[in-house]
């Protein structure tokens, strides 16, 4: 069925929230697939993140299509990083059909919060309050005060409680949505997923990792680049090397990535190898490296390298 000949909609909707609010968690749920990384961490996510949700016209149905952006989380923005990453978020409110506001209801209203509502203060999109991890509610009676207090600082399109993670509620999020868009056009072909390009996404992938199995001091000091993408053909049938540099900002956390005789830095290795051949659907061989850099945070030109690494090889995208 074409699109053009239907009632087809299409919009553009920017995830927006604190720190392990759960936006990632939240794009995955609703693109079905696994896009964003995902960590307990703050500052998992440091760019904008494009991803797309295509329903094709059925008899029951007129399609549509939803071009998500996902954000960094809202920071104090201490370090030119910092920085940066607020100036994703306000580029990606420009233009938007609805506006996701992702708010942890596992934790208690706090100056934070209310901090981070200043960035949706005055805009005239639609802004749907989405009350995450309530599967981490010790009781659910909880949710009716915190949606009162939340209806008492702005009037909000819609407020829905949801689990991301156990996908419950994510089915009305999406139709909240769908109920929003303007008709349009199918910007991308139904099997389009993003813009990312591969060479990011692996990135992306070792850096998750290094989330999951290292300490608190880690995170936020870890930068990823692929150094080289080869692809090669083995007996076995296609292959992907990929060798990449891990970037820490002192010789301590370099100690900890590469961990007693290197089985951190092995560990790491396996489960993003892993990962990167279910996103790539071919064997990977994969090769890591840890260097100290220090202060890349506040480093302009090292940031316009990472910048461009999730900018370059668009073509390559899945």
């Amino acid at each position: 069925m074409d699109p053009t000949k239907t009632n087809f909609r299409s919009g553009f909707v920017a995830i927006l929230g604190r720190p392990n609010a759960g936006k990632s968690t939240l794009l995955n749920a609703l693109l079905g697939a696994k896009l964003a990384i995902v960590a307990d961490k703050p500052q998992t996510t440091r760019t904008s993140i494009l991803g797309v949700w295509t329903e094709m016209p059925s008899k029951n149905r007129p399609g549509a299509q939803i071009i998500f952006l996902d954000t960094p989380g809202i920071n104090e923005p201490k370090t030119l990083l910092h920085q940066r990453m607020n100036a994703k978020i306000r580029e990606a409110l420009n233009g938007r059909d609805v506006i996701l506001f992702v708010v942890d209801a596992s934790r208690p209203f706090s100056k934070a919060d209310e901090e981070a509502l200043q960035w949706i203060h005055g805009l005239s999109t639609p802004v749907v309050l989405v009350l995450n991890k309530i599967d981490a509610l010790a009781s659910k009676a909880t949710l009716l005060p915190l949606m009162a207090h939340y209806n008492g600082l702005r009037e909000f399109a819609e407020i829905i409680p949801i689990s991301a993670l156990t996908l419950d509620g994510v089915e009305r999020v999406r139709e909240a949505i769908l109920s929003r868009l303007p008709p349009g056009p199918q910007y991308f072909p139904a099997d389009y997923l993003t813009n990312q390009p591969e060479r990011f996404l692996a990135a992306e992938l070792i850096r998750e990792k290094i989330l999951h199995y290292t300490h608190q001091e880690v995170p936020h000091a870890v930068a990823v680049l692929v150094d080289q993408w080869e692809e090669t053909q083995s007996r076995a049938g296609p292959l992907t090397r990929i060798l990449a540099t891990i970037h820490v900002e002192k010789p301590g956390q370099k100690t900890i990535i590469v961990g007693k005789k290197g089985e951190m830095l092995k560990q790491i290795g396996t489960a993003a190898r892993l990962e990167i051949e279910r996103l790539l659907n071919r064997k990977v061989y994969l090769e890591l490296f840890v260097k100290v850099s220090e202060h890349w945070r506040d480093r302009p030109q090292f940031l316009n390298e990472l910048e461009q690494s999730a900018l370059s090889h668009m073509d390559d995208a899945p």
